[in-house]
């Protein structure tokens, strides 16, 4: 009878059955859901990381464009470097790190300082850690060598060949040329949408700062196909997506109107002098020849080159010098130009007919106004104005001023006309507006006050007059052609790699001066006297075999003596500025040439025989070259050295 009587504990395992075999179905549903949820709903998510794990993306380096001079000298390249960088989610801090720190030779400092790098990045959720980092760059030919031969080793680290910026002229034109820095934090957020990255170099002066758009170029990239460990691998079709690889783009290439062989004959005609500035103009096209500022700097070290510590060296050189190699002489400096602006003061009086070229005046060697006595350089005697110009006679002018109605804004007026006293945007470097002072601007700066004696002091170029070496040496271009005033250039085409010119620059003008030829002619054989005549300030200077039209100054700087420093310390930068400003052939000119020797002493002793050496290598280049394609229209010849008038059309 106990057979056919059911046992209370199996329908208490009945029971437990139902529960376990509800719970399983759960299970079962929740499993199923899950996988619907991430194979049907996500699956393209979950495709794109599973891809991740096994394809990766490496950064290929594009080329930074070539700089050259007129004739296709390099003056900028890219030499090849290697640069290591790591993927912090991929790379094994326990078992990787140490072998690759120990093959980079990483001193205990620097490890400390990237490992702290990495950690960060690995803990931050963003999109960095499974980015390329820049580890470190330029690494020897010897460590590129043991990363190959133990790349099986080092998951997550890419050794990535990028172009390292070269200056085979190192200091000589580096002012024009300028320097390239790595970006920094602050710029590289705004710059991240035009495609820059950590670790990017950027133009930070000169011309590799302003054509930056035109030769950077552009990076590519290439899918690559690696295993578990990092490795890579062979194949991927079907697993990577196309495209596999983008070519970068090589940035374009500049030929400049600048001549190497002319920047080289600046800086040995100026070796013997500390500081200066140097501009030579082709007078019938306002391009460039030669553009030096000294004492340069070496943009190889500035430009990363050779390590951050080479770059920190150079920096501190380059702030602690009181010469200021850092600033551009012939651009972001503004000087007084002494007495090479007379030529500008006497024909603001003849234009005016303030003057008769021929009447005489008797230099005493000082003229007293008022309460103040205005020297001159010595006795000059009966002065003309020829006279007066070649032998810089300040007395001569001071009367200009003083007796004859020439006062601050007809001298500014001149001045301004010819391009003084306003930046003339060739755009390489901060450039300086200089001051053409008018009698309104005095009054306003002296508290309501105009004395007469600012005039006379303008009048010679002195006072609150300032120029830059560039402006000047226009203004004299546009003396040299008969009153054609250039914007000036100094990239003449954009290239591409293999030569082709994608776009060409023409000479601009900015304005045609009105001026009276017979007035040109007077100011022009007044300045030829200065070199070519016994007495002219420029005559002990000349070369034999260059013929030249030009005027010396010699610009006096305040004499101030810093709280707490001994004269004896301070003597040279008490100095005047030496001036020399002309142009040649004088029969016929093609370059205007501005000498200024910072705090040099005398322009006739420092200034002028640098531009006769300067203006003797052109020539002695021009002869060498003959035959070959001329660099633009040749002057006309006519009594004043004057261009054709066409000279004054915009091309």
């Amino acid at each position: 009878m106990s057979l056919l009587v059911q046992r209370s504990d199996v329908s208490e395992f009945r029971r437990r059955f139902r529960w376990i075999a509800l719970g399983m179905v759960v299970g079962f549903m929740v499993l199923i859901g899950r996988l619907f949820y991430l194979q049907i709903l996500e699956v393209d998510e979950n495709k794109a990381i599973a891809r991740e794990n096994i394809v990766r993306r490496v950064t290929l380096a594009t080329t930074r464009g070539i700089i050259r001079d007129k004739n296709g000298k390099v003056l900028a390249a890219s030499r090849p470097s290697y640069n290591v960088y790591v993927v912090p989610r991929r790379l094994d801090m326990e078992t990787t790190w140490p072998k690759l720190v120990e093959y980079l030779g990483v001193g205990i400092e620097e490890r400390a300082r990237l490992e702290a790098l990495i950690t960060a990045i690995r803990a931050d959720e963003g999109p960095r850690k499974s980015q390329q980092i820049l580890l470190k760059e330029d690494i020897s030919r010897d460590a590129v060598a043991t990363l190959a031969t133990h790349d099986a080793e080092l998951p997550g680290v890419d050794v990535v060949p990028v172009p390292v910026r070269y200056y085979p002229y190192e200091e000589v034109g580096s002012h024009v040329l300028g320097y390239m820095a790595e970006v920094d934090a602050e710029r590289l957020a705004s710059l991240r949408s035009v495609g820059y990255i950590e670790g990017d170099r950027i133009g930070v002066t000169g011309i590799e700062r302003a054509w930056e758009s035109y030769l950077r170029g552009t990076r590519g990239w290439e899918k690559v196909l690696v295993d578990a460990k990092g490795r890579r691998r062979t194949g991927g079709d079907g697993i990577i997506e196309e495209p596999r690889r983008v070519d970068p783009i090589p940035g374009r290439d500049l030929r400049l109107t600048l001549d190497a062989d002319i920047q080289k004959a600046i800086d040995k005609a100026m070796r013997g002098e500390l500081a200066g500035g140097v501009a030579v103009i082709d007078v019938r096209t306002g391009r460039i020849l030669g553009l030096y500022s000294k004492p340069g700097y070496n943009p190889n070290a500035l430009s990363g080159g050779s390590g951050k510590q080479v770059i920190r060296d150079a920096f501190r050189r380059l702030y602690s010098d009181p010469l200021k190699p850092a600033l551009d002489k012939t651009l972001s400096g503004a000087y007084p130009p002494g007495s090479t602006f007379k030529p500008f003061t006497a024909l603001a009086a003849l234009e005016k007919g303030l003057i008769d070229p021929r009447q005489s005046s008797r230099c005493r060697g000082a003229l007293t106004f008022g309460k103040r006595t205005f020297r001159c350089t010595h006795v000059h005697g009966p002065v003309a104005m020829q006279k007066a110009i070649a032998e810089s006679c300040n007395v001569y002018f001071y009367r200009l001023a003083a007796e004859y109605g020439v006062g601050m804004d007809v001298i500014a007026e001149m001045g301004q006309r010819y391009g003084l006293g306003a930046r003339t945007g060739l755009g390489i470097n901060a450039e300086a507006g200089g001051r053409m002072p008018t009698r309104a601007w005095m009054t306003l700066r002296n508290k309501g006050q105009f004395r007469l004696g600012f005039g006379l002091n303008a009048a010679i170029g002195q006072g609150a007059t300032t120029v830059t070496v560039l402006q000047l040496a226009l203004a004299y271009a546009a003396l040299a052609n008969g009153g054609t005033l250039y914007q000036p250039q100094i990239v003449r085409a954009v290239e591409t790699s293999a030569g082709t010119v994608v776009q060409e620059f023409t000479p601009r003008v900015r304005r045609q001066i009105d001026i009276r030829p017979e007035n040109l002619t007077l100011v022009h054989r007044a300045m030829v006297a200065g070199v070519n005549e016994e007495g002219g300030t420029a005559f002990r200077a000349r070369v034999a075999g260059v013929e030249m039209a030009g005027k010396t100054g010699t610009a006096q700087v305040s004499h101030r003596l810093t709280r707490g420093v001994e004269a004896e310390r301070v003597w040279y930068f008490n100095r005047e500025h030496a001036w020399f400003a002309g142009y040649a052939p004088a029969r016929s000119p093609e370059v205007a040439v501005v000498v200024l020797v910072e705090h040099g002493g005398t322009g006739g002793k420092h200034a002028a025989p640098v531009a006769f050496e300067v203006v003797r290598a052109y020539q002695e280049l021009a002869k060498e070259r003959r035959g070959g394609p001329s660099e633009g229209p040749r002057a006309g010849k006519s009594s004043a050295g004057r261009a054709p008038a066409t000279s004054g059309r915009t091309p």
